[in-house]
């Protein structure tokens, strides 16, 4: 294990929610809490690991609740079909677990949509939670204008079933993993050593076509997810890398011209991790709104 997967661990446990073991690092508030509990959802194909450099600046003035899906990072990874409405079951009953009744959401990548049914079931009345902020970070949130990668169209292609060992590989997935971000960034060695070593923990990579999954469901599904993050009346900070070349800058200029009271900040020089590739300049950017 890697010091830096090793360093994770240890800030986390596991807890049981509906069945599956899921690992959450819950953090307190370094000072005076001012604001709710910040739930963050992360994306694909990694784990509640991206936001390892900027957990501590997000939790001065707040509790800050990460968790890896079922089938990511930690968790526990049964070989089953998976989905985002069942990552955002595992979110509220999770938060229900905490006893958390107010919160704000933190998202990415798919996370975003994760959170977009989560807003939606409580338009609707079914999730009993105040949301008292929001931020949404760099995912695909109109599907008309995603650029999906080469791996995400192969993924997608694929059954949805396990892999076989070995179709793949460590260097494979760390290249398109890594063409995710700016060509400016200098990609951390480490870092994504150690994003491989959760993805691949247990075999992971193996269930990455049954995750993939997400991209149909996002498709036939937007009607339901997108509008709930344009027109849920909580305050919303989005930041986006403008050199992410699957969310594009397309996606961020049309979400500005629809949430005009949204608070935008565009991270030049940046891809689609933004709290990977910029740490300082992404938690900056998340915390100036509370």
């Amino acid at each position: 294990m890697s010091d830096l997967v090793d360093a994770w661990r240890t800030r986390g446990g596991l807890r049981t929610v509906d069945s599956e073991r899921v690992f959450v690092v819950d953090v307190p508030p370094a000072g005076v809490p001012r604001a709710a509990p910040l739930l963050v959802l992360h994306g694909f194909p990694t784990s509640s690991f991206d936001f390892h450099r900027v957990v501590d600046a997000l939790a001065a003035d707040r509790r800050v609740v990460l968790f890896d899906y079922p089938g990511y990072g930690l968790s526990a990874k049964p070989d089953r079909p998976y989905s985002l409405v069942g990552h955002a079951d595992t979110a509220a009953r999770l938060v229900a677990d905490l006893g958390i009744d107010r919160l704000g959401l933190l998202t990415h990548d798919i996370g975003d949509t994760v959170g977009g049914e989560l807003l939606a079931r409580q338009l609707e009345g079914g999730w009993p939670v105040e949301v008292t902020d929001r931020v949404l970070a760099n995912g695909t949130l109109f599907m008309d204008l995603v650029q999906l990668s080469p791996g995400q169209q192969l993924l997608e292609a694929l059954p949805d079933e396990r892999l076989a060992p070995g179709v793949l590989t460590r260097d494979a997935v760390l290249a398109g993993l890594a063409g995710t971000f700016s060509p400016s960034h200098e990609v951390d060695a480490a870092e994504v050593d150690a994003a491989w070593e959760l993805i691949a923990d247990r075999e992971g990579e193996r269930l990455l076509a049954r995750h993939a999954r997400y991209i149909d469901e996002r498709r036939r599904e937007e009607g339901r997810f997108t509008p709930p993050l344009l027109d849920h009346p909580s305050p919303l900070t989005v930041v986006w890398g403008m050199d992410d070349p699957i969310a594009v800058p397309a996606m961020v200029d049309r979400l500005a011209a629809a949430c005009p009271d949204a608070r935008v900040v565009r991270l030049d020089g940046v891809g689609h991790y933004p709290m990977v590739e910029a740490p300082e300049r992404f938690a900056t950017a998340v915390t100036g709104h509370t």
